[in-house]
């Protein structure tokens, strides 16, 4: 008896398998990490902290999540590994210890103009299917209900082999509206903006953009298509002809030896120009489409994209697109109302998604919301309501600044979610520079100390209190607190809005100041954006930098964005007596066995592609001759993998003196981008380094008094450490004569501002209206708001 209390006493044998509690990494090389080794435990909330450019995502994107991805691919055949993303190994010795990785970041979700906030998730195809089972009267399946789903009807026969040929008939319901086809509004064309109708098509009649008299798919096409006399003046095409040259059907041709499809001008421009939105074009493409395009509402469909089925069809007086163009919080409201015992599990799981959105502080929007209008912050927070329900645990969720868009009122609840994902026993890593969601965490990783080059190593590993007592440049910057202005700068002027009504803004009356620095805040869908970016009067000679990425390929890099290189280009042709296209690796001065890539890419069809330096140039880009011409002792490719602090130095004194190149590198400077690398490609760049780059750029030739600077959230991705630095920035921008619009949630910009413009009180229907205006100091004083209860908070007061 004794033997077995003494056993039952005993505790269990540690199980094997449960001691797998940590993610080793060991020797990371990827980017500018320098052989980083970290143990980071499971089921817990680390966050990576460290400046911009230190290396955190370099870790645990390019590293830890690469690696968790890429070893989920192999699992599946080589066949379907084809049809997915390739992803190379990433340079590290040793990574144990990993899970199943999802990714939740802040990429801005597809410009097609089809997609909504309910088609990505899952509310809208539960709402389908609640409406084809209750509504009244009964109009078909889901699909009667989805407006990315056409109505068709067709018969025939069919043979197989040597059997009789038998006739069949095929039926589908769908809800898109005839008139705009789904998309909610129909475009009228300008056609002065499209020809000079006093010109002949061999005279170059076309003024669309790219179509140039030698292009045989453009105007080519419409000159040898034989269906028009490409020697008349378009104002005297017969009826027939102008008929065909509009609307024509498409039809095969031969335009010197190639076989083309002939359409007319009108759908031919529907097709190029009009299949993508708007804001995800080239700018001088957009200009055109602005210039050429009228985007009205649909008449059919009054904007709903639906069928007149769809829309009869309704529940307690209720339609889908009535349903769809309500707030979500309204919208959960009125589903609980719903009480129907054969579609209790669908309502059930509809209840729970739209619970989601409330609880994430995304209760404002309207699943009716084109998906790419959300922010970055705001597309993040929809990725993961996808996750809140799920029953996955032992999960490595990665999140990439998740509070970015995020009033401070809002990034407890954040916080919140975060907690709740580790409690339900996942792995969370978060990159993060916001100490509200520092301090929660169980485990920080502190990369630096520096940025670029002087980065990639870990300067500490702990908890927040130790974090604190460490000394890095994180710790000493923890607690910082920025104090409220006394003094503020005089307005030279107001900038008046009245009457803005965009989106949720409800009859707005204000006046901007001009000539101070103007922080415009409020919680996240208050009205903000709408108010600066949608109802400032047009021709007020405003430069916006906002917060959507930046257009280009990977052969782009600071240097060729902002400009610079046309003066060092200049300067090393000027030096060596060539011309200025050899130093340019997209031109004549391209290496010829990669075409100035600095990489050879290797197609291997079903298995993953291999892209490897290319052996001529090892990587640097230029043919060897080109290499052989210097400039202030350098070549082309080493100025170009110089970080703007050298490049700075090199052009500014000496030999190397170009004033114009060190104009240029000032600017860069100004905006805390020191650390990279003027040849580095664009698509290295994060969030946070592109909007600054953009900043440099946009102002490079802008100056003085009466321009109005916007920005959107310039703190996006910038350590607490720079924060200070762009506050020197935006004043430096004000004391040259310039009136500076931010609009911002970080509590230092506010403190530092000289006048505050609040919007709210909340979000949605709830916000729109200008809630305070006044001083820094003002609204501390009254904390009548939101943000004047958390800007007093923060400054201690």
């Amino acid at each position: 008896m004794s033997k077995a209390t003494g056993t039952h006493a005993q505790s269990p044998a540690p199980h094997v398998a449960d001691s797998h509690d940590l993610i080793r990494v060991h020797g990371a090389r990827e980017n500018n990490l320098k052989d980083v080794s970290v143990e980071l435990p499971k089921r817990r909330l680390t966050v990576f902290t460290g400046v911009s450019g230190s290396g955190k995502s370099s870790l645990v994107f390019d590293t830890i999540a690469a690696e968790s991805q890429r070893m989920i691919n192999e699992t599946y055949s080589a066949f379907v590994q084809g049809f997915m993303p390739a992803l190379a190994r990433p340079e590290v010795d040793v990574l144990d210890g990993l899970t199943t990785a999802i990714i939740v970041d802040q990429q801005r979700m597809g410009s097609d103009p089809r997609s909504t906030v309910g088609t990505v998730t899952d509310a809208h195809a539960m709402l389908r299917i609640l409406f084809s089972r209750l509504g009244e009267p009964h109009i078909g399946p889901p699909s009667a209900y989805s407006f990315n789903t056409a109505s068709i009807r067709s018969s025939g026969a069919i043979a197989i082999g040597n059997k009789k040929a038998v006739k069949a008939t095929y039926n589908r319901t769908g809800g898109m509206c005839t008139r705009c086809e789904g998309r909610g509004s129909v475009s009228d064309i300008d056609l002065t903006q499209l020809y000079d109708d006093s010109k002949s098509i061999a005279e170059g009649a076309f003024t669309i953009p790219g179509w140039k008299s030698d292009n045989v798919w453009t105007v080519g096409l419409y000159a040898q298509s034989g269906f028009l006399d490409p020697d008349k003046p378009i104002r005297r095409f017969t009826k027939k002809e102008m008929r065909d040259f509009l609307y024509g059907e498409p039809t095969k041709v031969k335009v010197n030896g190639v076989n083309l499809t002939y359409e007319g001008l009108i759908p031919k421009i529907q097709k190029s120009f009009l299949a993508k939105d708007k804001e995800s074009m080239q700018p001088h493409i957009r200009a055109f489409v602005e210039r050429a395009v009228a985007f009205t509402t649909c008449p059919e469909c009054a904007g709903t994209r639906l069928s007149e089925g769809a829309r009869s069809s309704k529940i307690k007086e209720i339609s889908i697109a009535d349903a769809c163009a309500m707030e979500i919080r309204d919208l959960a409201t009125w589903v609980r109302g719903l009480d129907e015992p054969s579609v209790a599990p669908l309502l059930t799981a509809l209840r729970q998604s739209l619970d989601s959105f409330v609880e994430i502080g995304l209760g404002y929007l309207a699943l009716d919301r084109p998906s790419g209008t959300l922010s970055g912050g705001e597309a993040q927070r929809v990725k993961m309501i996808r996750h809140l329900g799920s029953s996955l645990t032992d999960t490595t969720y990665v999140f990439d600044e998740p509070t970015i868009g995020l009033h401070p009122h809002d990034i407890e609840r954040m916080n919140q979610l975060l907690l709740r994902l580790r409690d339900k026993g996942n792995t969370v890593l978060v990159v993060e520079h916001k100490p509200e969601t520092i301090a929660i965490a169980d485990h920080v990783v502190d990369l630096g100390p520096g940025a670029g080059a002087e980065g990639g190593t870990v300067c500490f590993e702990g908890t927040v209190d130790g974090l604190r007592a460490g000394g890095t440049v994180t710790g000493r910057h923890l607690d910082d607190r920025a104090a409220v202005k006394k003094t503020v700068r005089e307005a030279t002027g107001a900038l008046e809005i009245r009457g803005a009504n965009a989106h949720n803004l409800q009859d707005v009356d204000v006046d901007i100041p001009l000539g101070v620095l103007t922080v415009v805040t409020g919680v996240a869908g208050s009205g903000k954006s709408s108010l600066v970016h949608g109802s400032i009067p047009a021709g007020a000679g405003v430069v916006s930098v906002d917060q959507s990425p930046i257009r280009g390929s990977r052969r782009s890099n600071p240097a060729t964005y902002t400009g610079l290189l046309d003066p060092i280009r200049k300067a090393f042709a000027k030096a060596n007596g060539v011309k200025p296209a050899l130093f340019s690796a997209n031109s004549e001065g391209a290496c010829p066995h990669c075409n100035g890539a600095g990489v050879i890419y290797t197609d291997l069809a079903m298995m993953a592609g291999v892209s490897t330096t290319c052996e001529e140039c090892e990587g640097r880009r230029f043919d060897a001759s080109v290499l052989e011409y210097r400039f202030g002792g350098r070549d082309i490719s080493e100025v170009l993998a110089m970080s703007v602090t050298e490049a700075e130095e090199f052009f500014g004194a000496g030999e190397a003196r170009t004033p114009a190149a060190h104009k240029v590198l000032q600017r860069l400077l100004d905006v805390g981008l020191g650390y990279i690398s003027l040849g580095q490609p664009l698509t290295t760049l994060s969030g946070g380094e592109r909007q600054r780059l953009k900043l440099a750029a946009h102002l490079a030739d802008k100056g003085g008094d009466g321009v109005i600077c916007v920005l959107d959230e310039p703190t996006a991705g910038l350590h607490l450490a720079d924060v200070q630095q762009l506050l020197g920035l935006l004043d430096r921008l004000v004391d040259s004569g310039r009136t500076v619009i931010v609009v911002e949630h970080h509590q230092a910009v506010m403190a530092h501002a000289d006048w505050i413009i609040d919007l709210g009180p909340g979000a949605g229907h709830d916000g729109g209206r200008v809630v305070f205006e006044g001083t820094p100091a003002d609204l501390v004083a009254a904390r009548s708001t939101l943000t004047g209860e958390h800007l007093a908070a923060y400054v201690g007061a």
